[in-house]
C-alpha cells in the first residue's frame, strides 16, 4: 500500500514542480518550452520518485552520519565563475584533511584554530576568549554565543571540531602513536563510459583516472602518508612511469612536540604573511570567505593532494623561540615541468597542469629543477602581530618567457630570485588591521592592507587595499587579486555583513581594480569593477539564498584599436530544506554576458538525499541548462567523492543528472559510487582535439573505498 502511495505522491510532485518551473523559467520560444517539458517528463520522474521515497522514509536506525555534509555549504559559498577554481580546489582539499582530523576545540591553541581556513583572526581570538572565560565548551551549540562568528562559519565549524573530555587526551609519544594511531586507506577511480579521440590515437595510457592514498594518523599531531595519482590518458607502469602512478606525494607531519610547533618532511605547502612573497597553498578570495580577508600568518601543511603542480619538497618547521616569537624555515629541491625554448634550451613557461598524456606533454615532465629556501620570524604580543620573511630560489635553466606579447613584458625572468617582506597587524575589540609589504629581485613593490571594523554586534565592514607594481614578481606569490596575479594591479575592496534580525544575513562588496600595464586580451591600461549582493535567510530547517553579481572588465575590441567593457551579470535563487536525516534543494541560476554581442543562459536544478536508510546515504541531483554560447556558461558545484573536487561548467542545451550512493557496512569502512550523465541536445560531438567525443551524451562512473583499520 505504501508503494502505491509513494508513487501517487511522486506523480503529484512531478506535476506541481513542472508547473512551477514553467512559470519561473523565462523561455525564449515555444520550442524551448516544449523541449523543457519533454525533458521533465522523461527524466524528472527518476529524481522526484527518489525524493518522494526520501520524504516518506521512516527514521530507521542510523548507521551512517552526515559525513561530508559540509560540501553542500561550500557549494553555496562558491563563486559562479571559474576564476578561483584552483583556490577552491586547494581549500576543499584542506577541509577534507581537516574533517578526518578535526580540531579539539576545548584544548585548541591559536595555531590549531588557524588551521581552519574559513575562520578570520577575529573569530579565532573570540573563540579562544570564550573558552578561556568559561573554562570549557560542552556542546557546539555554544558557538551561537560567539558574536563575531558569521552565519556560514557557524554552520561549517561543527564539521571540523570535536569536544574531547580531558581524561581522553593523550600526549604525543612513540608509545601512544603506535598504540592509538589508525591506518586510513582511500582508493578512488573514474570510469568513463565513452571514448575520446585521444583514447583511440594520441594518449599513451588508458582512459581511466584513479588514485590511492594511505595515511597513518594519530590525532591531528602525527601524520605519515603517501598518495599516488593517475590522470586519464597517462601511462601506468609503462614508459617513463615505470614506477606505476604518474605522480606520488609523500609526507611526515608532526605538531605540538615541545618547542617544535610544526614539522613537515617530504612534500608540503607553505604560506608566509599574506602571500605576497610565498604562498603555494590557497589564498583569500572575494567569495571564499569575506571574513578571512584580514587573516595572515605563517602555516605549513602536508601536500596530501593529487595535484602535481604546486608544492615544495624537502622540509619545513616552526619552532617557538619565546612565548611571543616563532621561527619558521623551509628548504626545497624538486623537479618541475616546463616548456623549453627551442633556440637555447631556456625555460619559456613553468607548467602546473600536471598532465602527461601525450609524447609532447611527457617531454615537458621534470625537465627542469628548482631550489628554494626561506624563513619567517613572527611576533605576537598583546594586540600586536608582525613578521619578517625572506626567500631565495634558483632554477637550473634560465627563465626566459616570450616577451613579444606586450602583456608578458614584465613576467619573471632570470635564474635566481629573492624577496623580502614585512607583515604587520593590530587587533583590539571591534577593530582589526593586517597587512604585508614586499619587494625583491624585481626591484619593485607590492603591498596589501586589510581592515575590519565591527560597527555593531550585527554589522561589520571590511576594506582591502592592494598595490602590486607591474614590475613586481615572486615565483611563489599568491594573494588577493582581481586579475589572478600578484602583479600589475591596484585596487580597493569594500564589503559589509549585516544581520538586521534573526536568521537574515545580508552581504555586499564592491571591488574596483586598475591595471596600469597591458594584460591578456587588453593591449593597454584597463579597469574592472565587481559587485556582489547576497541574502541568506534561515528559519528552522529552511534556508533561502539569493545572489546577484555584476562584473565589468575592459578588453580589446575585435580590431584591438580600443577597449570595450565585457559585462557579466549572474544571479542565483536557492532553497534548501534540511530535515535531519534527509534534505532537498532547488536552485535556479541565470546569466547575461555582453561583449561584442549579448549572450544569455540559465540552469534549473533539483537535488536531495537521505541518510535514513540503514547503512546507506543517498544523494541525487538533476539539472536542465540552456545558454546561447560559451560566454554565458553556467558554473555549478557538484558533490562527489572525498578529495575529488568537481566544479563543471555547462553551455548549450542539455540536462545533467547524477546519483551518489554511500554504503557503510561498518563505522570504519564505506564504499561510495557516483553515476553522472550529461546529455546535450544541440550537438552530436562534445569537446575538441584529443578530448573530442563523437556522442551527445557523456556518462561517468566514480567509485571510492575508504577503510580505517
Amino acid at each position: 500500500m505504501s508503494v502505491f502511495f509513494i508513487t501517487f505522491v511522486s506523480y503529484k510532485l512531478k506535476s506541481n514542480i513542472l508547473n512551477i518551473i514553467t512559470i519561473l523559467i523565462p523561455y525564449r520560444n515555444m520550442h524551448t518550452n516544449a523541449r523543457f517539458r519533454s525533458i521533465i517528463r522523461r527524466y524528472g520522474m527518476l529524481v522526484i520518485l527518489f525524493l518522494a521515497v526520501s520524504l516518506c522514509s521512516s527514521a530507521q536506525e542510523e548507521a551512517t552520519s552526515q559525513q561530508h555534509a559540509w560540501q553542500a555549504i561550500i557549494g553555496e559559498m562558491m563563486d559562479d565563475s571559474d576564476e578561483d577554481v584552483a583556490q577552491w580546489e586547494s581549500m576543499y582539499d584542506a577541509l577534507c584533511d581537516l574533517e578526518q582530523s578535526p580540531v579539539d576545540i576545548k584544548h585548541a591553541t591559536r595555531e590549531d584554530l588557524e588551521r581552519i581556513p574559513f575562520l578570520s583572526d577575529d573569530e579565532v581570538a573570540d573563540i579562544l576568549e570564550y573558552i578561556y572565560r568559561n573554562q570549557e565548551m560542552k556542546t557546539t551549540a555554544e558557538l551561537a554565543m560567539i558574536r563575531s562568528l558569521t552565519f556560514t562559519n557557524r554552520r561549517l565549524l561543527p564539521y571540523f571540531i570535536v569536544i574531547t573530555p580531558v581524561e581522553k587526551r593523550s600526549s604525543l609519544t612513540p608509545k601512544n602513536i603506535i598504540k592509538y594511531g589508525e591506518n586510513i586507506l582511500t582508493a578512488t577511480g573514474n570510469i568513463p563510459l565513452y571514448e575520446r579521440k585521444g583514447d583511440k590515437n594520441g594518449y599513451m595510457g588508458y582512459k581511466y583516472r584513479h588514485s590511492i592514498r594511505y595515511e597513518y594518523r594519530y590525532t591531528d599531531n602525527f601524520r605519515l602518508g603517501i598518495v599516488g595519482a593517475q590522470d586519464a590518458g597517462e601511462p601506468f607502469f609503462s614508459g617513463r612511469n615505470s614506477m606505476g602512478y604518474d605522480f606520488y606525494s609523500y609526507y611526515l607531519s608532526i605538531r605540538k612536540l615541545g618547542r617544535l610547533k610544526a614539522l613537515t618532511l617530504g612534500r608540503y605547502k607553505v604560506k608566509m604573511g599574506m602571500g605576497l612573497l610565498v604562498n603555494n597553498d590557497f589564498s583569500i578570495g572575494k567569495t571564499t570567505s569575506m571574513a578571512s580577508f584580514n587573516k595572515a600568518g605563517t602555516a605549513i601543511r602536508p601536500h596530501s593532494s593529487r595535484s602535481s603542480g604546486n608544492y615544495m619538497q624537502g622540509g619545513a618547521a616552526t619552532v617557538r623561540i619565546s612565548p611571543c616569537l616563532d621561527l619558521t624555515a623551509f628548504v626545497s629541491y624538486r623537479y618541475i615541468d616546463a616548456t623549453l625554448n627551442n633556440d637555447d634550451g631556456s625555460i619559456a613557461t613553468i607548467l602546473k597542469t600536471g598532465y602527461h598524456r601525450t609524447e609532447t606533454e611527457m617531454k615537458k615532465k621534470n625537465n627542469a629543477s628548482q631550489f628554494a629556501a626561506g624563513a619567517n620570524l613572527s611576533f605576537m604580543k598583546s594586540h600586536f602581530v608582525g613578521g619578517v620573511s625572506a626567500y631565495y630560489t634558483s632554477l637550473d635553466k634560465r627563465l626566459s618567457p616570450n616577451t613579444n606579447s606586450l602583456y608578458r613584458r614584465y613576467y619573471p625572468h632570470g635564474e635566481r630570485f629573492y624577496g623580502m617582506s614585512v607583515d604587520y597587524g593590530y587587533r583590539s575589540g571591534l577593530f582589526s588591521f593586517r597587512g604585508e609589504t614586499a619587494t625583491g629581485s624585481s626591484h619593485a613593490w607590492a603591498t596589501i592592507n586589510t581592515m575590519s571594523y565591527r560597527l555593531a554586534s550585527n554589522f561589520t565592514m571590511r576594506l582591502v587595499q592592494r598595490y602590486y607594481s607591474y614590475k613586481y614578481y615572486s615565483l611563489f606569490s599568491q594573494s588577493y587579486s582581481d586579475g589572478g596575479r600578484v602583479q600589475n594591479e591596484s585596487g580597493v575592496y569594500v564589503g559589509a555583513d549585516w544581520k538586521p534580525f534573526g536568521g537574515l544575513l545580508l552581504s555586499y562588496y564592491a571591488d574596483a581594480a586598475y591595471f596600469p600595464w597591458a594584460r591578456y586580451q587588453a593591449s593597454t591600461a584597463s579597469r574592472s569593477f565587481d559587485n556582489l549582493f547576497s541574502a541568506v535567510y534561515t528559519t528552522g530547517r529552511l534556508t533561502l539564498t539569493g545572489r546577484y553579481r555584476l562584473k565589468k572588465r575592459q578588453k580589446d575590441n575585435a580590431d584591438k584599436t580600443a577597449l570595450i567593457y565585457k559585462t557579466d551579470q549572474r544571479a542565483r535563487l536557492a532553497a534548501l530544506y534540511d530535515g535531519g536525516s534527509w534534505s532537498i534543494k532547488a536552485q535556479i541560476d541565470g546569466t547575461t554576458t555582453v561583449f561584442k554581442e549579448r549572450s544569455n543562459g540559465y540552469m534549473a536544478s533539483l537535488g536531495g538525499g537521505t541518510t535514513a536508510i540503514r547503512r546507506f546515504a543517498i544523494y541525487a541531483t538533476c539539472g536542465y541548462f540552456h545558454t546561447d554560447d560559451y560566454y554565458s556558461s553556467i558554473y555549478s558545484y557538484e558533490r562527489g567523492m572525498l578529495y575529488d573536487f568537481s566544479f563543471p561548467s555547462y553551455y548549450g542545451e542539455g540536462i545533467r543528472y547524477a546519483l551518489i550512493v554511500k554504503y557503510m557496512p561498518t563505522k570504519r569502512l564505506y564504499v561510495m559510487a557516483k553515476a553522472g550523465t550529461t546529455t546535450y541536445f544541440d550537438r552530436s560531438q562534445v569537446g575538441t582535439a584529443l578530448q573530442q567525443v563523437d556522442a551527445s551524451s557523456l556518462t561517468d562512473i566514480q567509485l571510492q573505498l575508504r577503510w580505517k583499520f
